[in-house]
């Protein structure tokens, strides 16, 4: 690595792991809300929680308040932690709500680098040239109305609305994201990415006009390659984590093929299962 900041938690990962995958928080989260799929999804998938300015380890950093500054920067750390690997290992980006556009964005940096990722995971969003801007934007009311619409909305997940000393501590964060995703507009126009893409959503998400959401198909030339849905609302990543990593095991692994892993001795090919 260099000697910035590390951007990403997990950079030393399973050795034997087929696929890394990026994940990108939803508004106002940090690199925690993957925390426990490092271990969940090893030794098979290297997590890289992406941690963004203004939260995590980047406090002295201001947080970022348009997607396009956000997208940018999570490919350069994207490219950084690719660079550093001695493999040729593929890799996976899944975002949730404004990660899963923030996702989209850095996917289409990349693949502009000549550096796509090999799927594209994105959870509770429509796609971004189907949405449409606020009615009432909220990012530039006073703290006490902001975060009083935050609540009404259902923008944070229910554990941080029982604890309003935290989430005013991560206001500037979340004014930022909230301002990134209130101001965003799809740009038309590039190459439709060569990326399968995996579209996952809460049954019962309040949050989404669910016949949208197969408009994700037309923005890449591969045929999307999953839509699932799972019990529970905006947050059920949250609620019902046990199936949700079955799922992305399964849908990651088809995006892994043919790649194999090192073997871990020079004997290991022997007995290491055909993939």
């Amino acid at each position: 690595m260099t000697d910035r900041q590390p951007r990403t938690r997990g950079q030393e990962g399973p050795a034997d792991a087929r696929i890394r995958l990026f994940c990108f928080p939803h508004a106002g989260a940090g690199s925690g809300a993957y925390r426990a799929w490092l271990t969940a999804l090893a030794p098979d998938i290297d997590v890289h929680p992406m941690a963004l300015p203004g939260r995590d380890g980047r406090y002295t950093e201001p947080p970022r308040s348009s997607v396009t500054a956000l997208a940018r920067g999570c490919a350069d750390d994207v490219a950084e932690v690719l660079d550093h690997a001695a493999d040729d290992r593929p890799y996976a980006l899944f975002g949730h709500s404004l990660g899963a556009i923030t996702a989209y964005e850095t996917a289409r940096v990349l693949l502009r680098r000549g550096r796509p990722p090999a799927m594209l995971v994105v959870s509770g969003s429509e796609p971004p040239h189907r949405l449409t801007p606020p009615a009432r934007p909220c990012h530039g009311l006073p703290d006490d109305a902001f975060l009083a619409e935050v609540i009404r909305l259902g923008g944070t997940s229910p554990e941080i609305r029982e604890e309003p000393e935290l989430l005013r501590l991560m206001l500037p964060a979340l004014r930022a994201d909230f301002a990134a995703a209130e101001t965003y507009r799809h740009r038309p126009g590039g190459l439709p990415l060569p990326v399968p893409i995996a579209v996952y959503a809460g049954a019962e998400d309040m949050t989404l006009v669910a016949r949208r959401l197969d408009d994700w198909g037309q923005l890449t030339r591969v045929p999307v390659v999953r839509h699932r849905r799972f019990p529970g609302g905006h947050f059920y990543l949250d609620t019902d984590r046990p199936l949700v990593l079955q799922a992305l095991r399964h849908d990651l692994m088809q995006a892994a093929t043919p790649y194999h892993a090192p073997p871990r001795t020079p004997t290991a090919h022997l007995s290491r299962r055909s993939l």
